[in-house]
C-alpha cells in the first residue's frame, strides 16, 4: 500500500493548485486523475489562451445558495496573487475585456506552470488512474484504484462538475459527497446557451450569426434581496436560440419557466425617438429600424410582432410606436431550456457549502475530507472568475490539509 499525507482526486486547475500548495509545505502528496490528457478544461479555455483570472474577481461575482462562503478563500488568494505566480514563470499575458486576463501565447503555459509548481513540492502522480472507492480507515482514508491501494491521512475532491462530458466530466465528486451523507445543491448547466421552442423560434432561425451588444436581465432586481441579475454584453443569435456572453452570463441566474428580458438598443429609448421623429422622417419602418439594428434582425422582429415592413413611420399611431419600442427595448421571451452540459462552461450547484468550512474547505462532519473548485456550490461569472475560485479554493485546502 502506498501511503501519503494527502491524496487529491482530480488534476485540473483546483487540484493541481492544491497539490502544489500542500506539497511545498513538505507534505507527501499524490495527485490522481482518470484522464489520459492533463487539464483539458484549462487547455481549451479562452479559445486556447486561458482566461486565467479576472482582476475584478470578488464575492459579488459568484453565485451560491450560501453567498458568504466564498469570501474567505477569495480574500486570502487574490487575482494579484495568481498574476504574481504567472509573472514568476515569465508567462506573457494581457487584459482583453472587463478585467479578463489571458495568456499571450497559449493555455499550455498555465498547465506547464502548475506542473512545475507540483514538481517543486515533489508531487506524486497517478494518471491515468481510476479511483474505484474511497473509504475511511484507521489512519485516514483508503482509496482503491486501478493502480493499486492508496492510504492517505486527508483526501481532497477536485473532480469538477458535469460540464463538457466529452473531455471527461463525471459525477464522481457528487457520489463521494452522497456516500458521506453531505447535502447537495442540485447541479445544473451554467454559462450555457439558451434554447427556445422551435415553433416560437422559427422567425429567428435565419438570424443565426447576428451579434450585437445588449442589456439582458432575468428575475427580480428590486428590494434588498434581489433574485435576478442584469448584464451588458454581446448577444449572438443561433439556429436554436441565443448565445454569446450576455446569454451565458444570464443563464446562470435563469430559472426554467421564467422569462428573460433583452434591451436590443440599450442606448436608445426607441418609442420616444420614433414618436419625436414622425414629423420629419419619411422612411418606411423597416428602413428606420435598420439604422440602429442589423437589417435582417430589424425586419425579422417587425414581421414576428405583426408590423408591416413598408408602413411609413409618419403614418404610425403613437400607441403602435410605443408597442414597437417595448418589443425592442424590452424584448421578453421564455427559453424552453439550454444546450445542456455538452455546451455549458461550468456547473452551477454541487456540494452544499454549508457542509464545509469556509476557511479550509473541509467537510465539517468528515474530518480529513475536502472539496474544492467546481464540485462545490460556488459558480463564477463568465470571464476568468471560475478559474480564480479554483486557485483560491485549491490554496485554501492546500494550506489546511
Amino acid at each position: 500500500m502506498a501511503k501519503f499525507d494527502v491524496a487529491i482526486i482530480g488534476a485540473g486547475a483546483a487540484g493541481m493548485m492544491c497539490a502544489a500548495t500542500a506539497a511545498q509545505r513538505g507534505l507527501r502528496v499524490v495527485l490522481i486523475d482518470h484522464a489520459t490528457k492533463l487539464a483539458e478544461k484549462i487547455r481549451i479555455s479562452g479559445g486556447g489562451r486561458c482566461n486565467f483570472t479576472n482582476v475584478n474577481a470578488g464575492p459579488a461575482n459568484f453565485l451560491s445558495e450560501n453567498p458568504h462562503f466564498c469570501k474567505s478563500a477569495l480574500s486570502r488568494y487574490t487575482p494579484a496573487d495568481f498574476v504574481a505566480l504567472v509573472k514568476r514563470h515569465r508567462i506573457g499575458y494581457h487584459e482583453k475585456h472587463k478585467g479578463q486576463l489571458f495568456c499571450t501565447e497559449s493555455a499550455e503555459q498555465i498547465i506547464e506552470m502548475l506542473k512545475d509548481e507540483c514538481a517543486g513540492g515533489d508531487v506524486h502522480w497517478r494518471m491515468p488512474c481510476k479511483v474505484e472507492s474511497v473509504e475511511q480507515g484507521e489512519q485516514g482514508f483508503v482509496l482503491q484504484t486501478d493502480s493499486g491501494e492508496i492510504e492517505a491521512t486527508s483526501v481532497v475532491i477536485a473532480t469538477g462538475g458535469l460540464s463538457i462530458p466529452k473531455i471527461g466530466a463525471t459525477d464522481f465528486g457528487y457520489r463521494i459527497a452522497q456516500q458521506f451523507d453531505l447535502r447537495m445543491v442540485e447541479p445544473r448547466p451554467a454559462l450555457v446557451p439558451l434554447t427556445f421552442d422551435p415553433q416560437q423560434w422559427a422567425p429567428f432561425v435565419e438570424m443565426a450569426g447576428i451579434a450585437l451588444e445588449v442589456n439582458v436581465e432575468t428575475g427580480s432586481l428590486k428590494g434588498r434581496n434581489p433574485t435576478g441579475a442584469r448584464f451588458r454584453e454581446d448577444l449572438l443569435f443561433t439556429h436554436r436560440g441565443l448565445s454569446g456572453p450576455a446569454i451565458l452570463q444570464i443563464s446562470s441566474y435563469w430559472l426554467p419557466g421564467t422569462p428573460i428580458v433583452i434591451n436590443l438598443l440599450p442606448e436608445l429609448d426607441l418609442a420616444a425617438t420614433l414618436i419625436e421623429g414622425k414629423g420629419t422622417i419619411k422612411k418606411q419602418l423597416g428602413n428606420v429600424l435598420s439604422q440602429w439594428l442589423p437589417t435582417r434582425l430589424a425586419e425579422g422582429l417587425l414581421l414576428a410582432h405583426g408590423f408591416a415592413l413598408d408602413a411609413r413611420l409618419a403614418d404610425m399611431p403613437d400607441a403602435q410606436l410605443r408597442k414597437l419600442g417595448a418589443v425592442i427595448n424590452q424584448w421578453t421571451l421564455t427559453p424552453n431550456g439550454s444546450e445542456g452540459y455538452k455546451k455549458a462552461e461550468v456547473t452551477r450547484g454541487g456540494i452544499d457549502t454549508r457542509e464545509l468550512s469556509q476557511q479550509t474547505m473541509m467537510a465539517t462532519k468528515v474530518p480529513g475530507l475536502y472539496f474544492i473548485g467546481e464540485a462545490v456550490d460556488v459558480t463564477g461569472w463568465l470571464g476568468g472568475y471560475n478559474f480564480q475560485w479554483a486557485w483560491a479554493s485549491g490554496v485554501a485546502a492546500g494550506q489546511a490539509v
